[in-house]
């Protein structure tokens, strides 16, 4: 069986080499780097299955090196990072991560979560694609079913509105492409819009209270200021 591999980035070597011996006496194959660029640049030659980003890192810090690696790959982020507080937390779950682990900390909490966030990948993974084979619609891990008229957000149930649901659906019949509020309410209500687009704008905040982390910094539903909105294909 394929060993995972776990790509840990740290410039505190200390840290470094205490994890990588609870890593490797449970299996896993360990990659190594002491900055987000020489993160990305391993995960350019590498096949990697889960990532531990610190934040505070000279050249390229953890937040926008996980801001980059969302850009095109969607195995499982935790952030380590000395700040403890909620607004850190929030921040960068909300750029991407899926973990947050607080420094000081125990390594069996890291190598837990490590375990945890590995088992949803992989299930979620497999599910993605039965999901997909059956014709479902998915965006990263935010999964459309139009046949049961559902929606799940890395594994988690969503419960929207008719309206809600049909603006969801289409525009994950279309990702990458921008719709704006008239078309939005045209497709959705069958009709020419009446108003200013308020309506289609509260539908949108609603949305996105319920599917996102952080409404404010959506990471599925996108605003292209002055155009329109959009869900973005991501795996």
């Amino acid at each position: 069986m394929e060993r995972d591999t776990i790509l840990l980035v740290d410039d505190e070597k200390e840290i470094v080499e205490l994890l990588e011996i609870y890593f490797r006496n449970e299996g896993y194959r360990l990659l190594k780097a002491f900055d987000g660029r020489e993160a990305l640049d391993l995960l350019r030659r590498e096949k990697v299955d889960l990532i531990i980003l610190d934040v505070m890192m000279p050249r390229m810090d953890g937040l926008e090196a996980c801001m980059k690696i969302r850009e095109e790959r969607r195995m499982p982020i935790i952030m380590l990072s000395a700040k403890g507080g909620d607004l850190d937390k929030i921040g960068g779950l909300s750029i991407g991560a899926d973990d947050y682990v607080a420094k000081p900390f125990n390594p069996l909490e890291v190598l837990a979560r490590v375990k945890s966030q590995l088992r949803r990948y992989h299930v979620l993974g497999g599910e993605l694609r039965e999901k997909v084979a059956e014709g479902e619609l998915v965006c990263d891990d935010l999964i459309v079913s139009p046949v049961n008229h559902e929606v799940t957000v890395q594994g988690r149930p969503v419960k929207l509105t008719p309206r809600e649901f049909a603006i969801v659906e289409l525009l994950a019949r279309h990702p990458g492409q921008v719709f704006n509020v008239e078309q939005i309410y045209t497709r959705v209500w069958g009709e020419p819009p009446m108003d200013n687009g308020n309506t289609v704008m509260v539908h949108i905040r609603n949305i996105r209270e319920k599917i996102e982390v952080d409404s404010r910094k959506p990471r599925y539903l996108h605003t292209v200021w002055g155009v329109g909105y959009k869900l973005d294909r991501m795996n």
